[in-house]
């Protein structure tokens, strides 16, 4: 499928002027000789040129140097050629052998380079979005009308258009994303990233919160009773302590995201940094071994408060009045080491998670990349959202056993008459008394709560995004 720009015809002796002019005409849906950003909008919608995420909004802060809102065919020549020099470097930069054009090899040795490892077909699939006449490599003419109105500064830009990432917590997963951009760091990005997700999370948490307890209940009571279930457990809530009990735990749930990520990606950067050698991009194990690392690490600053979360979860009304409240009691009782209570489960639960997790994420996106990248080579927030979906359910799966272990020994101290065990004694008692179904106990409210979650996250976070002015 050709994506070139209709109005971008071949160069002219004059350099481009009347190219340019060609080009402005069928933007200016008024002709009134300016071009505003809803007329660029509709105009490149109606033209099919292919877009990266807030392209206009780009275009418009590089090229309207009076700040007017609107571009003159001044601004927007100058524009043109200031973008159509970068397109130029960046277009010598993946022609290796100088021979004026771009093929599958090209790509793959340039991406190489990069930390980044495709096959030839998939090079092939993205060369076909650029290729109109169909000979399998792109020149330089077909280049700059794919990427007239899109970021082609240079290769890790174009890379970042070509397979676009993001970030935001849908509330159990451990993987780390991919690292920001230097630009995203040096503009302030990183931060509304963050800060986007971490909104978008603690939305979407406490709009699932009433299932999260649930799970959090029928973990620690199956083997207490074996018949609560999901319409039992909602009504044993609700009668012991009102609707609003429902919602026990949750500010200790919301209030840990803020370090959790913040951990998390400070040692995501630390791991990264001691794994590889200086000016070595990260590959694939060195990802997977510095997101597990950087996820253990933040899982083990804030693992007192998941103690806290699963005690007011379970408690009864009036046990606690509070976080603080539960955090004294149990230190006055039950000592400093309660708060480490199922701490070795949770660890062990963090590689198989997120092995899993990385495993089949990588391997969803490669296939949708296979399989859709010959019309669009991004894949979209909602794509990589379902790929992050599917694989975050794969890897509870793989670690939910340890998940419930580690939930049983935060909790077992309150059940009066229990005797408190270690891991390995809760896994035989479990298996003695329940059966290998026991072990994944509560796992249908979990997996209840996976698509709402989504849902909520994805509608804030994409909210919080142009609250904040990010790309």
């Amino acid at each position: 499928m050709s994506v070139r720009s209709p109005g971008a015809a071949r160069p002219d002796p004059d350099g481009g002027g009347g190219r340019y002019e060609t080009l402005f005409r069928k933007l200016d849906g008024n002709g009134d000789g300016r071009i505003d950003i809803a007329e660029l909008h509709r105009a490149l919608l109606d033209l099919r040129i292919p877009l990266g995420r807030h392209a206009e909004e780009k275009i418009f802060k590089a090229g309207d140097t009076n700040q007017d809102g609107q571009l003159d065919f001044e601004e927007f020549t100058k524009y043109l050629k200031d973008h159509e020099k970068k397109m130029k470097l960046a277009f010598k930069s993946l022609d290796k052998n100088n021979d004026g054009k771009i093929d599958a090899s090209e790509v793959v040795q340039s991406l190489k380079i990069l930390g980044i490892d495709i096959s030839e077909q998939q090079a092939e699939k993205i060369l076909q979005s650029m290729d109109a006449d169909g000979t399998m490599s792109v020149d330089w003419n077909e280049w700059r009308d794919h990427f007239l109105f899109n970021p082609a500064a240079n290769l890790e830009e174009i890379v970042r258009f070509w397979k676009h990432s993001t970030v935001f917590d849908i509330g159990e997963s451990l993987a780390v994303p991919d690292e920001f951009t230097e630009e995203e760091k040096t503009t302030g990005q990183w931060w509304r990233q963050l800060l986007a997700g971490g909104v978008a999370g603690a939305v979407s948490r406490t709009g699932t919160a009433p299932l999260d307890r649930l799970k959090v209940m029928m973990q620690v009571h199956g083997s207490k009773s074996n018949q609560i279930n999901i319409v039992s457990g909602f009504k044993q809530m609700v009668k012991e302590g009102g609707i609003r009990s429902l919602w026990r735990g949750n500010g200790v749930n919301v209030l840990k995201i803020a370090p959790e990520t913040a951990v998390k990606f400070w040692a995501y950067e630390q791991y990264k940094k001691l794994l590889t050698k200086d000016g070595a991009k990260v590959g694939t194990v060195e990802r997977f071994v510095s997101g597990s690392l950087a996820g253990a690490t933040a899982q083990t600053f804030i693992y007192p408060m998941e103690v806290l979360k699963t005690r007011l979860a379970v408690g009864k009304t009036g046990q606690y009045s509070g976080m603080f409240d539960c955090a004294k009691k149990i230190l006055k009782h039950e000592g400093l080491r309660a708060f480490y209570k199922g701490y070795i489960p949770n660890f062990l639960g963090i590689i198989p998670y997120a092995g899993i997790d990385l495993a089949v994420y990588e391997l969803l996106k490669n296939n949708w990349l296979d399989r859709y990248a010959k019309d669009s080579v991004n894949p979209g927030v909602l794509v990589l959202l379902g790929c992050g979906t599917m694989s975050s359910t794969c890897g509870q799966l793989a670690s939910y056993p340890l998940a419930l272990v580690r939930t049983r020994m935060q909790a077992q101290a309150m059940m009066e008459g229990a005797p408190q065990l270690n891991m390995v004694g809760l896994f035989q008692r479990i298996i003695r008394k329940e059966g290998v179904l026991g072990l994944y106990r509560g796992i249908t409210p979990n997996f209840m709560k996976v698509l709402p979650a989504v849902s909520i996250s994805y509608v804030v976070y994409e909210k919080m995004k142009q609250n904040l002015g990010i790309a």
